[in-house]
């Protein structure tokens, strides 16, 4: 009877350690998948405007007409009137703000501009030679019907070169939206300064029968960070953060990589602080750096 009990002990302390292991060899393996599920179940949507007001932009249009405020949900954004279009457009990009929702191509006047000023209209680029080009993307802002038809408010739109528009400005958007699906959220700040482009028409330093005027650079900040809360704490002198100026040309090269620079150049050219929300020590660094990381 003793020499029964053993085996069976022994059988029964056997199948225990044989399940453990099988337990072991299950779950290892998913720890990085499980984790990395996590992360994007835990992006949120956050302040358009975290890393500060670049142009010190205020909501009173008969003190500030070409330094007007715009706040909406899905972006925000300073407003010249006598330009006719954004100074600069800031937008916080993560997960939370993505889905499946199409593009609406509902190109329209902002109705929320004081009534006396000239509203930009869906049609009054129609002729010019430059594309109706979003400063904060349609497919950035596809989570609802909503927030995409915001993009195509004409206070986000500036004259752009067809061939930067579609190809080099549309390359970086791209690359930003892949950032974000490998678990990252973005701020990204994005404008125009200048005046004199070429577009498909030949060079031109307004349209819309002078209107609208047409810049002559087209310029980005992108700063990349994993999900997280806090985020302009979080922003450190390693944080990943990319500019481009490019010229508003159609002549304009394929690669938006070529056209880096750092935060302070854009800075020199627009008289902007653009991550003013970022302690003082940080963006000395950060903002003198030129991005040499992937550009696909």
């Amino acid at each position: 009877m003793k020499l029964t009990l053993t085996r069976i002990s022994s059988l029964t302390l056997l199948t225990v350690l044989a399940v453990s292991c099988s337990r072991v060899d299950q779950v290892a393996p998913s720890s990085n998948p499980t984790a990395t599920v996590v992360s994007q179940e835990a992006a949120t949507r956050d302040s358009n405007l975290a890393l500060g007001n670049p142009s010190g932009a205020v909501t009173d249009a008969t003190s500030s007409p070409n330094n007007y405020l715009m706040t909406k949900t899905q972006y925000t954004l300073s407003y010249s009137r006598d330009k006719g279009k954004p100074n600069w457009v800031s937008w916080h990009l993560s997960s939370a703000w993505l889905g499946s929702t199409a593009r609406q191509d509902n190109f329209n006047a902002d109705a929320t501009l004081p009534s006396s000023w000239y509203h930009v209209g869906s049609t009054s680029y129609s002729g010019s030679g430059f594309d109706r080009g979003h400063n904060c993307p349609s497919a950035d802002r596809n989570g609802s019907t909503a927030d995409n038809t915001a993009t195509f408010l004409m206070t986000n739109m500036m004259p752009q070169a067809p061939t930067n528009n579609q190809r080099t400005w549309a390359g970086l958007e791209s690359y930003a939206r892949t950032l974000v699906d490998a678990g990252n959220e973005c701020y990204i700040i994005a404008g125009s300064y200048g005046q004199g482009g070429t577009g498909s028409n030949g060079y031109a330093t307004t349209i819309n029968s002078g209107h609208i005027v047409v810049p002559s650079n087209c310029w980005k900040v992108l700063v990349v960070l994993p999900v997280g809360t806090g985020d302009a704490s979080r922003v450190t002198t390693s944080t990943r953060v990319i500019a481009v100026d490019m010229p508003n040309t159609n002549s304009i090269g394929t690669s938006w990589g070529a056209y880096r620079t750092t935060v302070n150049a854009i800075e020199a050219a627009t008289g902007y602080d653009i991550l003013s929300a970022v302690s003082t020590t940080v963006q000395n660094t950060i903002e003198s750096k030129v991005d040499t990381g992937p550009t696909s």
